[in-house]
């Protein structure tokens, strides 16, 4: 490893835990900031060189999502593989680090809910590594730190991007960390050396909102204000003829607005061209789902049929249509139909808001404003300010999430938040 080429943040990443001056580090701040795999690359040559089969804690989200940002770059990282035997057991979860004198183990763990603290129980571990700890309850993450009294060399790695300012972890842990004998380290892509201009040119452009304060600077804000700011620069009629291809999203309502959306792609861009917005509240009269169903076959032909010519006279196409899976009755009605292939939405609500803005912002999806239920819901959708968690008001919000099932289920902008690996050269 060639450490002068390191940041002075990065190598305070790796100078900390050989004091003893605090318990416990904690990385915050942008993403693509050169701090995941930092951490990772510092804790285990710490662990290999003070400890000796001891067992260790490696913690994402998700055990797939702490493999994939934190075990898979370890197998592949010279500055260790160099000097370890490095192996992974996909059946028990178990990382071994061996060197010539030394072996050591390092159990992955998800902290994806409350129940996810069970998981770690019984065991000691002489140090734990929690990446994306702002997604993870409070409930794991102590149990997590539980594991270690026993052990009086135990230090603690945090790693996360920002979250609100009411989080639990960054009212305890990021606001105080001098109480918690810990070492805050704020990143922001400028202390990636690996980066360039470009680089961070391109992964800016990703964000949108409280998304780009989050991820970009690195800020614990408040989610607040209108959340499609962008929307108007997505407003475009779609080209003259026939799109390439056709798909229809749907948010389902009784009482509430039924939300149909036509999507149209032309070249590589997907425009709204068209929508079905009823509200049996407003209009008084409920409609079941076999009247729904008529009225999904009868907009579809009205809206393609126009294209039909004597060369090519009209035949009703088979449909892709993403749709809420709790909307189980319509479902099992649109699956005995042989004209629409039923594709059950991603109904990610924070992660599917961040990448439909990136569509927006990207050029990935227009809107005709001739869409004006979806036009009228997007010029007053906001975030609730008054929720301790993100999310959005849930009033006049039905073509609103009947977009999101269509961008976030067919991956039209996906936005990871895990960051892209640090080389050392």
């Amino acid at each position: 490893m060639t450490f002068e080429k390191l940041s002075d943040k990065q190598k305070q990443v790796f100078r900390w835990p050989y004091t003893d001056d605090y318990k416990a580090i904690i990385c915050d701040g942008a993403v693509r900031s050169g701090k995941t795999v930092c951490m990772v690359t510092s804790f285990i040559l710490w662990a290999m060189k003070v400890f000796d089969h001891a067992c260790f804690g490696v913690c994402g989200k998700t055990v797939a999502s702490a493999e994939r940002n934190l075990i898979q770059p370890v197998q592949t990282i010279a500055d260790l593989t160099a000097y370890f035997k490095v192996t992974y057991s996909l059946k028990t979860h178990m990382l071994t680090v061996k060197a010539a004198e030394r072996e050591n183990y390092f159990f992955v763990f998800g902290g994806k809910d409350e129940s996810s603290y069970q998981l770690v129980q019984g065991i000691t571990l002489s140090g734990v590594l929690l990446d994306e700890v702002a997604l993870m309850p409070k409930s794991f993450v102590n149990q997590v730190l539980a594991r270690t009294l026993s052990v009086e060399k135990a230090k603690y790695w945090f790693n996360c991007n920002p979250e609100g300012p009411s989080h639990w972890f960054y009212k305890e842990w990021v606001s105080q960390p001098e109480k918690k004998n810990a070492l805050h380290i704020h990143f922001l892509m400028s202390d990636n050396p690996t980066l360039t201009e470009n680089m961070i040119r391109q992964a800016e452009a990703q964000f949108e909102g409280v998304f780009y304060q989050r991820y970009i600077l690195g800020l614990w804000v408040v989610a607040e204000g209108l959340i499609y700011t962008m929307y108007e620069e997505a407003l475009a009629e779609p080209p003259e003829g026939k799109a390439d291809e056709y798909a229809l999203s749907i948010d389902y309502g009784t009482h509430n607005p039924f939300a149909l959306l036509l999507w149209g792609r032309y070249g590589k861009v997907w425009y709204l061209v068209s929508e079905y917005y009823y509200s049996g509240r407003d209009e008084g009269k409920l409609k079941t789902d076999s009247d729904y169903g008529e009225e999904l076959d009868r907009f579809v032909d009205d809206q393609l049929s126009r294209y039909a010519t004597e060369d090519e006279p009209y035949e009703p196409p088979r449909l892709d249509v993403f749709i809420d899976p709790s909307a189980a009755s319509f479902i099992a009605l649109l699956l005995r139909k042989d004209r629409y292939h039923v594709i059950p939405a991603d109904n990610s609500v924070l992660e599917g808001i961040r990448n439909t803005q990136t569509a927006m912002r990207r050029g990935l999806i227009k809107l005709s404003k001739r869409c004006k239920a979806t036009i009228q819901e997007l010029q007053g959708y906001s975030w609730d300010s008054k929720s301790q968690e993100d999310k959005p008001i849930k009033i006049n919000d039905h073509a609103m999430d009947s977009m999101r099932y269509f961008v976030q289920t067919k991956r039209l902008a996906r936005v990871r938040r895990d960051h892209s690996p640090m080389f050392f050269m």
